[in-house]
């Protein structure tokens, strides 16, 4: 693991978190680092399993089937890049990966292999904490009534049953997919800023870069466009954002 973790206990109580219940899988070749996060996030309420690499990380994930994971990208046997590819093919569960400041490509491609969010090494206790608990909070269902589905010309949205429909064909989201395409479906015909995208989808608390939301956009694009080069869906409004059409 590159970089530093702040390691002194904050000032003042832990306090709980509600999603005490939550188990997350760290990864981490670095006994040290591992062991700190793993202290913090129990101390904090939840439950923890740990892997030291790539490959023990896949199995780990199928094994356990963990609310959240936390995956370095500098990982022996199997890099964290692949892991989370590996993981993808079995699982949506959230992923935040922990990178390097001159990592910026391994950034993008993380994203655009799955993963949810990233912290940048080195970084607080706090910070890392923040990102945890506001990644299981939007992960958690919303229980409430039936939601209507969307359906756009050839595209359906289904929120109750997470499902989507392309040109009569199902099609597997991963869940930031799944709230990106919603939000445009919803505004259709109307501009979506990339910052409203980030508020809505990420969370007003993401600090990620706006980057975050081209490189899913592309990802979405390959999913349901005929051409994803030529997108007659999902358009792009230079220097405004983006619009869904029917």
């Amino acid at each position: 693991m590159n970089g530093p973790v702040e390691t002194k206990p904050s000032r003042g109580t832990f306090v709980k978190s509600p999603d005490f219940n939550k188990k997350i899988l760290v990864v981490d070749d670095e006994s040290a680092i591992l062991q700190t996060l793993r202290f913090n996030l129990e101390r904090s309420g939840y439950t923890v399993v740990t892997a030291s690499d790539g490959r023990s990380a896949v199995a780990m994930a199928q094994r356990e089937t963990p609310d959240l994971i936390v995956l370095d990208i500098m990982l022996p046997v199997l890099d964290g890049i692949e892991a989370c590819k590996e993981i993808r093919k079995f699982s949506s569960v959230p992923i935040i990966m922990l990178t390097a400041k001159d990592q910026e490509i391994d950034k993008v491609l993380a994203l655009e292999l799955g993963a949810d969010d990233y912290v940048t090494k080195p970084f607080a206790l706090h910070e890392f904490l923040a990102r945890v608990k506001a990644r299981l909070r939007r992960q958690t269902p919303i229980q409430g009534g039936h939601e209507e589905a969307i359906s756009l010309g050839d595209i359906v949205l289904d929120p109750s049953r997470q499902q989507l429909t392309v040109r009569g064909k199902d099609v597997a989201l991963a869940p930031k997919e799944f709230s990106l395409l919603r939000v445009l479906m919803e505004n259709n015909g109307r501009v979506v800023t990339r910052q409203t995208l980030l508020d809505k989808v990420w969370g007003y608390d993401f600090e990620g870069e706006q980057q975050t939301v081209s490189v899913h956009i592309r990802w979405l694009r390959e999913k349901i466009e005929e051409d994803s080069r030529n997108p007659r869906h999902i358009i792009t409004v230079r220097s405004r954002g983006y619009m869904f059409k029917a």
